[in-house]
């Protein structure tokens, strides 16, 4: 059997995917019965069980939705692991690069995150409400939400089933390297102006979410979703680092720098993740919730402040730049 399916950390990990999974079957089954006889304008004996059904199934759903939410770091924290265990790997880069199912299964990972983030929200709203005006969008919103579920699992298991250890995969000082970065940045932009876009989309975007443009705010955080990684993985990370040719958006999640990605990646994705789930909202229950952008800026500036934080210390500690 392959070793990596032997690791504790892949074990808990698919045992929870797997046990998240089984609970979504169950929550998909019962929102199906709920979507084809839901009426709330009924007084029957029907719409009575369906109502008292409706808040099991509710806790079911929320439940798989908070453990998704938390499995998303576990998973980085399993694949950071696993580079003890894998001949070349250095950190969870050369983990996720290790076969062609990693990056999609993570992406996929972190789409499914923004609709968690959405559902839970509708969720919310529809509980505060009498009449639960949204609860068959929400169950509409859940049926994506379990398909996608079910691709990520699949795509799981064929993923940690094919990590190789009888070869060396490609560590992260060849895949993000110094001789990389401009191949990598996108439209050629060198160091230098990729800050300055940076920080004025960071500035642009807290002010389109101080005046609740919610389709400006929404374009521009997937935006600054885009240019930050790329900012943070050749520029902000060698301070972190305090290494000029250690480039890697994994490594920070270590020990050794105080698991300081963790709160980094978190805060960029909760940050653009509010501040775009408003125009999802206005659309899908015509609903404009105004304190997402609040929530989205202090994310957002809690990002910028953590960056920003690793280069004005180095600066005053050794009086230069990297």
């Amino acid at each position: 059997m392959n070793n990596v399916l032997l690791s504790n950390e892949v074990i808990i990990y698919l045992f929870a995917q797997s046990l998240i999974f089984v609970f979504s079957i169950l929550a998909f089954y019962f929102s199906l019965l709920i979507l084809k006889k839901w009426d709330f304008n009924s007084s029957s004996s029907l719409q009575y069980k369906l109502e008292k059904r409706s808040y099991l199934v509710i806790l079911i759903i929320s439940f798989t939705m908070i453990a998704k939410i938390l499995l998303l770091p576990y998973f980085v924290y399993a694949l950071d692991n696993l580079s003890n265990i894998v001949p070349g790997a250095m950190c969870a880069a050369g983990i996720v690069t290790a076969n062609e199912y990693g990056q999609i299964s993570l992406f996929l990972k972190i789409f499914v995150i923004f609709f968690v983030c959405v559902w839970l929200i509708v969720n919310s709203l529809d509980l505060k409400a009498k009449t639960y005006p949204y609860t068959k969008k929400k169950y509409y919103l859940y049926t994506l939400i379990f398909f996608l579920i079910a691709i990520e699992i699949a795509l799981d298991f064929l993923y940690f089933s094919n990590i190789p250890t009888a070869e060396p995969v490609v560590c992260c000082s060849t895949i993000y390297g110094v001789s990389s970065a401009t191949n990598h940045i996108p439209f050629n932009l060198d160091i230098k102006f990729m800050l300055i876009i940076f920080y004025l989309i960071f500035a642009l975007l807290v002010l389109l979410n101080t005046q609740k443009s919610t389709i400006l705010s929404f374009v521009f955080s997937v935006l600054f979703l885009y240019i930050s990684y790329y900012s943070v993985t050749y520029f902000f990370s060698t301070y972190i680092y305090e290494l000029p040719t250690h480039q890697c958006p994994f490594c920070m999640l270590q020990k050794e720098y105080n698991f300081i990605g963790y709160f980094l990646w978190a805060s960029l994705l909760l940050g653009t993740f509010m501040s775009m789930s408003t125009i999802v909202l206005e659309k899908y229950i015509k609903q404009n919730i105004n304190k997402l952008f609040l929530i989205s800026n202090i994310f957002l500036t809690i990002f910028v402040g953590i960056c920003t934080f690793y280069v004005v210390r180095y600066y005053l500690v050794n009086g230069v730049f990297l």
